[in-house]
C-alpha cells in the first residue's frame, strides 16, 4: 500500500497543480473550505504544512463522504469489516482488498516498490514464478475495477448487508446510470493524476491478507515455497521407501498398525495450499487451514540433521496437530507433526523457512524460562522477569542471540497458555503461577486471552516437562509461643468460617472455553464428585476446569485499592452518643454528703440493689440496643440535684471497638477522653476493672511461655493496659493525671485532659505592656497557642492564604499539553491523550507556609476599654521566599531551602491561623555557618538581604531586622550580637545547650535491611548505632558492609537467626556473634508481604502462608528482645491487606506484649525527595518511653499524592499530621535532583566518572555532601534493546510525553534492522475512526469479537501490544514517559522498564532510561553512599530501599520523645533532690 506520510510535503505549485486538477469536483461547501485555506496560507494565518495537511484531510474526508445520502451504509460496511451473514467473509469485499492491491500496483511507479530502497521482496518479484500463488478470487468472471469498486460500496443499499454476497458484476440499477456515469468521472479525474490522494483511498480499507495463512500480501517478510526437487516422492510413497526400512511396500498398506510411524524430517518448510511459507504455532491448523509441508525424512533412530541417506518428500500432510515432546537434554524443544499416515519429529529447517522456524523455538524455550523464573520465584515482579529474560544467553543452536521485552510479548499468549497447562498439572492447593503479579501484568500488558481451552493445547503438549518443585522456599516462621498463640489459636475458627463461605462464592466466571466445558470424569476432583459415584466431600472444582479469568482477577482486586487521589478533610471529633437503657433499681446513699456545691450535694457511697458501689469503682450500663454488649464506665463523682441521683461516668471502650475489632482480645478495654454525667439508675451493676501494668522485668521477658489468658474471664472481670486516642489509633500509658486532695470526689482524668485541650487550642495573652497604651488596642509582650509561647520577635509560620506579596508571581500557568492539530496519520495514536492531567506534576502543588516576624501581639479594645481577649491579633513582617520576589519559580532554584529575604512590609493576622513556630535569623548575626545552623533541625531559616517589592531590588536589611526588641535580654548567653529577638522561650531552648540531655545512640537490629536506607536516615538522626543487619540477599548484604563497616551483617535466613538466639547459641556457623536479650534497643524493618498480601479475607492457603510469612517472624523478633522502639515499614497497602487483618493481627500482638503503638501512612515525597512514595509505618514504644508521633510534613507536595487516610472497617484514621498538606519548604523537583550530572549514553557502564561541573541546587549542595569528592559513581543505565531505544530517540521532550506520542514510520535501528510501520486494520468500536477517515483497531478486538492471534504485529515503532489493550487499561498512560523537570519520580522502582508497572522512567532530556546514581537520588540517597554488585543488582538494592529522608525524621520524632523523656526524669528526679535538702 503507498504510504504517503513520511514523504516529503509537495512545495506550492505542486498542491495548486493537483487542486485545480480536483476543485471543480468537490461539493460547492469544500470548494469554499479550500478557498478560505488558501487566503489564510497566503495572509501567514497558517503555515504551509499546517495548509496542506488541512487540505489533505478535506480531500480525504470528501472521497470518503462521497454522496451523502449513503454515508451510513459505506461506514457500516467499513464497520462490520466485512462480516455479513454469520461469520462468513462476505465475499464481495475480499475481492475489493485484492483488487485494490493489484490496481495500486499500477499506480506505484517501479521503484517505489519499498520504501527505503531494500530489496524487492519474494512475494513481489515472484508472483509471475510461482505457481502457487496465482490468486484465487471466489467470484468468476472479470475482476472489479477500483473504480467500479468505489461506486459500489458508496451505492450498497443498507439492505445488501443483510448477508447475500454482493457478485462481482452486479448490474447497475438502470435509474442510477446517469448519476452513476457523473460519478465515474468525478472519480477518474480525482484519482488520474492526483495520486497522493489514493492514500485516503485505500486507508479505509484493510490491507489484504491471504485467506489461508492470514499473511499481509503486501507485507516484504511473506515469503514463497521455492518448490520441490525433482525426485521427491509423496507421502505414502515415501513411507514405503527402503530407506526409512519400516516396512516393504508389498505388506497391506500402515493400516495394520496400531501407532502412526515415527520418523524425523530434516530441511522442511510449511507452507498453505498457495505456496506461502507460514508458521504452524499460530492457531491455523486448530481452524482447520489446510497446511503443508516439503523436507527430507529419516528414520527415527538418526540423530544426524544433514540431509544425506534421508527421503525426499514434498507437500506432506495437511498436519492434523503439532506438539511438543519437551526438551532434548534440556536446551531445545522437540517440536513434532502428526499427519493422517505418521507422526515427524522435526530437526533442521530448510534455509528459507528457518527464520519462521526460530520464532517457535524462540517462543517455546521462552514459556520454559517463564515457567521455571516463576515457579521458583512467585513473588517476582514484571520487571525481574524481564530482567531474567534480558539476562538469559540462548541456547546455542537456536539462531537467535538475546531476548528482549519484544520477544516476550510477542509470544505472551503462547506463554500464558503454556503456564495455564503448567498450573492444570499442579496440585489443587498450590497457588497458581497465573495469579502471579508478574504473570498479571503480562497479561494485561499483552491482552492474552485467558482460558484458550482448544483441543490442541490438551493435545500440544504431549508430555509437558514438570519442573521439578523447589523445595528451598521461605522456612517455616521461627516464632515466640506468644506470637504463635495469638496467629494461631486465635484464628483457625475465624478461618475455618471464611472457607465456608468462600466455597459458597462464585468459583468461575462462566464465559471463557474452560467454564464451558464440561466436568472430565476422572481428575481426582471428579471422581468424588456424587455424580461419577463419588462422596461429594472435597467440592472441589473439576481441575480441567479452574477458571483463569476469575483467579487473575481475584489477585487483580487484592492489588487495585488506589485509595481516592484527593486528600480527605479530617473528621470532627463527635463521640457518638451511647443510647441507654434505665433500669428498675432501689438506689439509698450511705454517709452523710461530703461536699455542697450549689444544688449539687456529693456523696461517696451508694447502694444500688442492695450492692455497695463507691467513687472510683466500675460499672456496667445496659444499652437500648440488646446486640451492643454492655457498656463499662468508672464511677468518678456521684450527687443529687434537681434530675434526681446522678454520677460522672468515665467511659471505656472494649477492645473490639479500637482498631483491633475483632483480633482484640475479649476482656481488655482502654481508656478514652469521653465521658458524661447521667442517672445513676442507669447502672446495672458493678464489674472489675483492673490495671495490668508492665512487670518490672518486663524488657526480660520476651519469649517466655505465657498464658494468652489475662485474667479469667467471670463475666464481670476485665483489664485495661492503655489510654486509646479513638481519632489517630494510638494505644498509650495511661496518662499520669492525679487529682489534688480537696476534689478527689469529683475528679474525672477525662474531662480534665478534655478541657486542657480545648484551653490549648485558643490563643491566650501575658505580660500586657503597660507602657505602650493605645486607645484602640492592648498590646502584650507574649501569647500562648497549641501549647507553644510566642513573644515579639519570634517568627511564625501562616498558611499561604494568610497574606499575599506585592509582586504577582509568574504563575506557572496551567497548560495544556495538548496539541490541536496533529498530523493524525504520522502520531496515530496521540488522539488517546484527552486528559490534561500528566502523573508526576507539580501543577497543584500547593505553595509552602507563609513566615512573618511578630511586631506586635495585640488585642482591640471593646467600647468599655477593656480588651477582647477572646480575638488575639499579631501585627507581623512579611519575609519573602526567593520564588516570591519578582525573580519567580527559577529564583528559588538556586538559593537554599531555608532562605528568606526581609520585607517592611507589614500585615495583621489573627493569632489562631498560627501554625507553628520558626527561627529565623540575620545570617551576619549567626556564630556558626549557615549550614550548621541549619542542619540542626527544621524550622531554622536565615536572610541576608531585604527585598524592596516596589523598586524590585535587594538592598541591605535595615536595622531593625537585625536588632533586639527586648533590650537587655539574650546578652551574654555566649550567642553574640543580635541574639535578642529570638524568642524567650527559644532562649530557654537556646541557653540550655549545657544541662539539655544528650541523647544516647541506641544500639540498633535491622531486619530485612537491604542496602541500608533505614539505618542510613536513622543515622543522621543521631539516634541509632546499627550494630547487626539481617539481609538474605547477598548484593544487597554487601552493600550495607560497604556503607557500615562497623555493622555485622547476617546473611541468612532470619528464621534461622532466631532459633539459634532462643535455643541459647551465642554465635552462628560463621562465627558471627549474635545479639542477645536486653542487647537490641531499637529495632526496625521492612518484612517483605507475598504471599498473602490482597484486599479479600484469609482463607486456609493466604492464612498458612501469612502464619508463617517474615511479618509474623518480626513481630518474635521484636517479642523476644523487647527494644525500646519498634518500627515496621511496609508498603502503603500494608494496612489494608485483608480487610486490614493484617495490620490488626500486628497491632494485636504488640498490645499484648505491651508496647504503645499506632500506624499511620507517610507520603516520602513530603519529607525531601522528589518521589511519590507512600509507606505504611507502624511504631511502637516499651513501657515507660513516650510513643512517637508522626513527622510534620517538611515539603509541599503533589495533593493527589497525600490522601493517607486510612479506613479500616467502617472507621477512617488520620496520622497525627496536624498541617494537613502544608509544609516549611517548597517541593523539590526532578530539576532539583539531577539537574548536575553530567549526560550519559543509553548502556553508559562507566563506574565513576567525574561530575564535570558545580551543585545547582540546595539539594545537590545536600547530597553532594561536605567531604570533597570529585569523584561521581555509579551514574549507569541499562543498556536497552536496538528497538527500544529507537522508540525512546523519538520520545518528545516536552512534559508530559509517552509512547502516544511516537510517530508511525520505518526507523533505521542502531542494530542495522529496520522497523515496522504498525498496520491499522480493524475498526475500533470504542474509539471509531481518525480525523482523515483512518482505522484505529489492531486486532479483531477491537471490533467487540475475540483476538485473532494472526493480528500480532511486531518491530513496530509504536508497541503493537499497547493499542491492542490501551482501551481497557487508562490508554497505558505513562509507559515510555519522560521524567518532567519541574515535576517529580514516580515510585522508583527496582527495574526501570519504560513498558513496566512505573513506565515513566525516561530522562527528561536524553535518550535512555534514568541511571542508577539518577534513582539513588530520587530516593534521597548521599552521592557518597554505594551500592554492589551489577546494574540490575543496584537498581534493585536502590528500588526496595527506605528514603533515607523519611527515616530521617521519623527519627527526629524518636530522638524528640527520648529528650522529653529525658527531661521529666531530670526535673522529678531535681524535685527528690530539693526534698530531701528540705527534710535536711
Amino acid at each position: 500500500m503507498p504510504t504517503r506520510t513520511s514523504l516529503p510535503l509537495p512545495d506550492d505549485e505542486h498542491v495548486k497543480e493537483k487542486l485545480k486538477l480536483v476543485q471543480d469536483f468537490l461539493h460547492a461547501d469544500a470548494q469554499d473550505q479550500l478557498t478560505s485555506l488558501e487566503e489564510k496560507m497566503k495572509s501567514s494565518e497558517i503555515s504551509k504544512e499546517v495548509y496542506i495537511s488541512k487540505v489533505k484531510a478535506l480531500l480525504g474526508k470528501e472521497l470518503h463522504l462521497e454522496n451523502g445520502s449513503h454515508v451510513d451504509d459505506a461506514e457500516k460496511n467499513g464497520k462490520t469489516n466485512g462480516f455479513s451473514n454469520g461469520s462468513h467473509k462476505d465475499e464481495h469485499d475480499e475481492d475489493v482488498t485484492m483488487s485494490v492491491q493489484e490496481e495500486e500496483e499500477s499506480f506505484k511507479s517501479p521503484t517505489a516498490s519499498k520504501g527505503k530502497g531494500g530489496r524487492r521482496s519474494k512475494a513481489n518479484s515472484d508472483t509471475k514464478k510461482s505457481p502457487a500463488s496465482t490468486r484465487v478470487t471466489r467470484n468468476s468472471g472479470k475482476q472489479p475495477t477500483i473504480l467500479s469498486m468505489f461506486t459500489k460500496v458508496c451505492k450498497r443499499k443498507s439492505e445488501d448487508l443483510n448477508g447475500e454476497a454482493v457478485n462481482g458484476q452486479n448490474e447497475p440499477k438502470k435509474d442510477d446510470d446517469v448519476e452513476e456515469s457523473r460519478e465515474e468521472k468525478r472519480l477518474k479525474a480525482l484519482l488520474l493524476r492526483a495520486d497522493w490522494i489514493v492514500f485516503f483511498v485505500t486507508v479505509q480499507t484493510p490491507p489484504p491478507k491471504c485467506q489461508d495463512c492470514r499473511q499481509y500480501l503486501d507485507d516484504s517478510d511473506l515469503k514463497f515455497f521455492q518448490g520441490d526437487p525433482d525426485n521427491a516422492l509423496d507421502e505414502p510413497e515415501m513411507l514405503t521407501d527402503e530407506r526409512l526400512s519400516l516396512f516393504d511396500s508389498n505388506e497391506d498398506g500402515f493400516e495394520s498398525y496400531e501407532d502412526l510411524p515415527q520418523h524425523k524430517i530434516t530441511n522442511f518448510s510449511v507452507y498453505d495450499k498457495r505456496g506461502h511459507l507460514c508458521p504452524f504455532d499460530s492457531g491455523l491448523i486448530e481452524k482447520n487451514v489446510e497446511l503443508y509441508f516439503s523436507c527430507v525424512v529419516k528414520p527415527i533412530y538418526d540423530d544426524n540433521p544433514c540431509m544425506d541417506g534421508g527421503v525426499p518428500a514434498k507437500k506432506l500432510g495437511p498436519i492434523n496437530a503439532w506438539w511438543i515432546t519437551g526438551f532434548d537434554g534440556g536446551e531445545k524443544a522437540l517440536i513434532g507433526f502428526t499427519t493422517a499416515f505418521a507422526d515427524y519429529i522435526l530437526m533442521q529447517p530448510s534455509e528459507e523457512y528457518a527464520p519462521i522456524f526460530a520464532l517457535m523455538q524462540e517462543k517455546i524455550y521462552m514459556s520454559k524460562i517463564v515457567v521455571e523464573f516463576l515457579q521458583k520465584n512467585p513473588d517476582a515482579t514484571y520487571e525481574d522477569l524481564l530482567n531474567k529474560i534480558e539476562t538469559t544467553v540462548p541456547p546455542a543452536g537456536l539462531n537467535f542471540n538475546c531476548f528482549t521485552e519484544d520477544t516476550l510479548l510477542r509470544h505472551a499468549q503462547f506463554v500464558v497458555e503454556q503456564v495455564e497447562s503448567y498450573d492444570e498439572a499442579g496440585d489443587s492447593d498450590e497457588q497458581p503461577i497465573i495469579v502471579t503479579p508478574c504473570m498479571r501484568d503480562l497479561i494485561k500488558l499483552a491482552g492474552v486471552t485467558l482460558g484458550k481451552r482448544r483441543a490442541a493445547r490438551r493435545q500440544a503438549i504431549r508430555h509437558p516437562t514438570k519442573i521439578e518443585k523447589d523445595s528451598k522456599g521461605p522456612t517455616k516462621a521461627t516464632t515466640t509461643k506468644l506470637v504463635y498463640q495469638i496467629f494461631d489459636a486465635f484464628f483457625s475458627d475465624q478461618i475455618e468460617q471464611n472457607d465456608k463461605e468462600s466455597a459458597m462464592k462464585r468459583q468461575r466466571c462462566g464465559v471463557c472455553e474452560v467454564c464451558q466445558s464440561p466436568d472430565c470424569g476422572k481428575c481426582a476432583a471428579c471422581k468424588d464428585m456424587i455424580k461419577f459415584g463419588g462422596s461429594g466431600k472435597s467440592k472441589q472444582a473439576c481441575k480441567q476446569r479452574r477458571c483463569p479469568n476469575l483467579a487473575v482477577k481475584e489477585a487483580e482486586d487484592d492489588e487495585n485499592i488506589e485509595e481516592e487521589d484527593v486528600p480527605v478533610e479530617k473528621p470532627k471529633k463527635v463521640p457518638h452518643a451511647k443510647r441507654k437503657k434505665q433500669t428498675q433499681c432501689k438506689l439509698t446513699w450511705i454517709g452523710e454528703s461530703i461536699h455542697t456545691e450549689g444544688k449539687k450535694q456529693y456523696y461517696r457511697k451508694v447502694s444500688l440493689n442492695d450492692e455497695l458501689l463507691e467513687v472510683g469503682d466500675c460499672v456496667s450500663v445496659s444499652s437500648e440496643d440488646p446486640s451492643i454488649p454492655l457498656y463499662l464506665a468508672r464511677i468518678t463523682s456521684m450527687w443529687e440535684d434537681n434530675n434526681g441521683k446522678m454520677f460522672h461516668a468515665h467511659w471505656f471502650l472494649r477492645g473490639i471497638e479500637t482498631v483491633l475489632g475483632e483480633t482484640s482480645d475479649p476482656l481488655e478495654l482502654v481508656i478514652v477522653d469521653e465521658c458524661e454525667d447521667m442517672l445513676l439508675n442507669y447502672v446495672q451493676g458493678r464489674v472489675n476493672v483492673m490495671y495490668k501494668a508492665p512487670s518490672n522485668n518486663w524488657f526480660m521477658e520476651g519469649g517466655m511461655d505465657v498464658d494468652l489468658k489475662v485474667i479469667e474471664d467471670d463475666g464481670k472481670s476485665f483489664f485495661y493496659q492503655f489510654w486509646y486516642d479513638t481519632e489517630y489509633a494510638r494505644f498509650e500509658m495511661p496518662p499520669k493525671t492525679s487529682p489534688s486532695e480537696e476534689c478527689k470526689f469529683k475528679f474525672c482524668g477525662s474531662c480534665v485532659r478534655i478541657k486542657e485541650r480545648e484551653e490549648n487550642d485558643k490563643p491566650h495573652v501575658f505580660e500586657p505592656l503597660e507602657n505602650e497604651d493605645h486607645d484602640t488596642k492592648a498590646l502584650y509582650a507574649m501569647a500562648c497557642f497549641k501549647g507553644e509561647q510566642f513573644r515579639v520577635g519570634d517568627s511564625v509560620y501562616l498558611p499561604p492564604e494568610a497574606f499575599n506579596f506585592s509582586v504577582k508571581p509568574a504563575s506557572p500557568v496551567k497548560r495544556s499539553h495538548r496539541k490541536d492539530d496533529v498530523d493524525e496519520d504520522l502520531y496515530p495514536e496521540y488522539y488517546r491523550k484527552s486528559s490534561d492531567y500528566i502523573k508526576g506534576s507539580n501543577l497543584d502543588a500547593p505553595e509552602p507556609f507563609r513566615v512573618g516576624r511578630i511586631k506586635e501581639i495585640f488585642c482591640h479594645r471593646r467600647s468599655n476599654g477593656k480588651p477582647d481577649m477572646s480575638d488575639v491579633k499579631l501585627r507581623l513582617y512579611k519575609f519573602y521566599r526567593p520564588e516570591n520576589t519578582h525573580k519567580g519559580v527559577k529564583a528559588s532554584y538556586h538559593t537554599d531551602i531555608n532562605q528568606l529575604y526581609w520585607s517592611d512590609e507589614e500585615v495583621t493576622v489573627n493569632m489562631g491561623d498560627v501554625l507553628g513556630r520558626c527561627q529565623v535569623e540575620y545570617a551576619e548575626d549567626l556564630n556558626e555557618s549557615i549550614q550548621d545552623y541549619s542542619s540542626v533541625g527544621p524550622d531554622r531559616f536565615y536572610f541576608l538581604e531585604a527585598y524592596n517589592a516596589k523598586a524590585k531590588s535587594f538592598e541591605d536589611p535595615p536595622n531593625h531586622a537585625r536588632s533586639t526588641v527586648h533590650k537587655g535580654k539574650g546578652k551574654g548567653k555566649g550567642k553574640g550580637k543580635g541574639k535578642g529577638k529570638a524568642s524567650a522561650a527559644q532562649e530557654q531552648l537556646d541557653s540550655q545547650p549545657q544541662p539539655k540531655p544528650k541523647v544516647p545512640k541506641y544500639r540498633t537490629l535491622d531486619v530485612f535491611s537491604g542496602c541500608g536506607g533505614l539505618s542510613e536516615g536513622f543515622h543522621q538522626a543521631g539516634i541509632s548505632e546499627t550494630l547487626w543487619a539481617i539481609e538474605m540477599w547477598e548484593p544487597a548484604a554487601q552493600a550495607f558492609r560497604l556503607n557500615n563497616p562497623g555493622t555485622t551483617v547476617f546473611t541468612e535466613d532470619c528464621n534461622v537467626l532466631l532459633k539459634l538466639v532462643m535455643s541459647g547459641e551465642k554465635t552462628n556457623s560463621l562465627g558471627q556473634k549474635l545479639p542477645q536479650k536486653g542487647d537490641v534497643e531499637m529495632l526496625c524493618g521492612g518484612p517483605p508481604c507475598q504471599g498473602f498480601s490482597g484486599m479479600n479475607r484469609f482463607n486456609s492457603r493466604t492464612y498458612s502462608k501469612f502464619k508463617n510469612s517474615l511479618v509474623v517472624s518480626y513481630l518474635s523478633y521484636c517479642d523476644y528482645y523487647r527494644p525500646k522502639f519498634f518500627l515496621l515499614e511496609n508498603v502503603r497497602n500494608f494496612v489494608s491487606f485483608k480487610n486490614s487483618m493484617v495490620l490488626k493481627l500486628t497491632l494485636r500482638c504488640l498490645v499484648r506484649m505491651g508496647y504503645q503503638c499506632t500506624f499511620g501512612v507517610l507520603q516520602a515525597g513530603q519529607y525531601g525527595v522528589a518521589q511519590t512514595r507512600r509507606r505504611a509505618i507502624i511504631l511502637a514504644a516499651a513501657p515507660g518511653e513516650k510513643l512517637p508521633r508522626y513527622p510534620e510534613p517538611l515539603h509541599v507536595f503533589a495533593p493527589r499524592a497525600c490522601s493517607l487516610s486510612v479506613v479500616v472497617g467502617e472507621k477512617r484514621y488520620v496520622s497525627n499530621v496536624t498541617r494537613g498538606n502544608g509544609g516549611i519548604y517548597r517541593t523539590i523537583t526532578v530539576r532539583d535532583t539531577m539537574s548536575d550530572l553530567p549526560e550519559i549514553r543509553n548502556g553508559a557502564a562507566a563506574l565513576e566518572i567525574s561530575y564535570n561541573g558545580e551543585p545547582q541546587s540546595w539539594f545537590q549542595r545536600q547530597i553532594r555532601g561536605t567531604q570533597y569528592q570529585p569523584i561521581l559513581r555509579d551514574h549507569i543505565c541499562k543498556d536497552m534493546s536496538a528497538l527500544v531505544e529507537g522508540r525512546m530517540r523519538y520520545i518528545p521532550l516536552a512534559p508530559g510525553s509517552d509512547w502516544r506520542d511516537l510517530p508511525n514510520i520505518e526507523v533505521r535501528l542502531k542494530d542495522g534492522t529496520l522497523t515496522k510501520k504498525l498496520r491499522y486494520t480493524h475498526h475500533d468500536k470504542k474509539n471509531g475512526r481518525s480525523g482523515t477517515g483512518a482505522l484505529r483497531g489492531v486486532c479483531t478486538c477491537a471490533g467487540g469479537k475475540p483476538c485473532d492471534p494472526a493480528d500480532r504485529q511486531f518491530n513496530t515503532l509504536i508497541p503493537w501490544c499497547l493499542p491492542h489493550t490501551g482501551n481497557r487499561h487508562n490508554h497505558w498512560a505513562g509507559l515510555y514517559g519522560r521524567l518532567e523537570w519541574d515535576g517529580f519520580f514516580s515510585t522508583t522502582v527496582t527495574n526501570p522498564e519504560p513498558m513496566g508497572k512505573q513506565g515513566r522512567v525516561l530522562h527528561p532530556e536524553q535518550h535512555r532510561v534514568v541511571s542508577v546514581r539518577e534513582c539513588a537520588r530520587s530516593q534521597g540517597f548521599p552521592d557518597t553512599y554505594r551500592f554492589f554488585g551489577n546494574i540490575l543488582d543496584k537498581h534493585r538494592q536502590v528500588g526496595n530501599a527506605v528514603p533515607p529522608p523519611l527515616s530521617r525524621a521519623i527519627g527526629l520524632e524518636i530522638k524528640r520523645c527520648i529528650t522529653e523523656r529525658m527531661k521529666e526524669e531530670q526535673a522529678s528526679e531535681n524535685i527528690k533532690q530539693e526534698k530531701m535538702e528540705l527534710s535536711d
